[in-house]
């Protein structure tokens, strides 16, 4: 028998792992390239214009357990939806969200894995007009004290700092 959700984040991406103390599924094989550190968090997100909410809701959740102030949790919200949404949008799946910090209190550093460009744009970026999208870059990097991509075996991660 299938276990009922407690929460619309689990409801989405499944319950705590209490192998990776996170939620969702086991981060796929691909997140090694991140070398995530000690205490960091890792999710594997569906490739659905849905993930970019339960990214936010995660995101809020980890960074209030780890007590980061209001307007620091305000612009790391931002800057994982725009990134989340740019995988959802112009990339292949999997999609896996990291989120980390160097020490309790310290920088905040979120990274976006996903598996390689698309052949074709996402549904929503195909029927908007060019000038209703295309600015989370910038978005990022104004919010970000740095920022930056690599490409991985498996895909490509898109990270920031904050």
């Amino acid at each position: 028998m299938d276990a009922i959700a407690t929460s619309p984040t689990e409801a989405l991406i499944g319950p705590p792992d209490s192998r990776t103390g996170s939620t969702g599924t086991r981060p796929p094989e691909r997140c090694a390239d991140a070398q995530p550190g000690p205490g960091d968090t890792v999710w594997e997100l569906p490739h659905s214009p849905e993930s970019a909410g339960a990214a936010r809701r995660i995101t809020r959740d980890t960074l209030g357990a780890w007590g980061m102030d209001e307007g620091a949790t305000d612009q790391a919200l931002i800057v994982v939806s725009e990134l989340v949404t740019n995988a959802v949008e112009h990339a292949l799946p999997p999609i896996a969200l990291h989120l980390g910090r160097a020490a309790p209190g310290g920088a905040l550093h979120i990274e976006v894995d996903d598996g390689g460009p698309a052949a074709q744009e996402g549904g929503w970026t195909a029927t908007c007009p060019a000038d209703e999208h295309g600015r989370g870059g910038a978005i990022v990097a104004v919010l970000a004290t740095s920022h930056g991509c690599r490409a991985g075996e498996h895909g490509v991660t898109y990270w920031a700092d904050l």
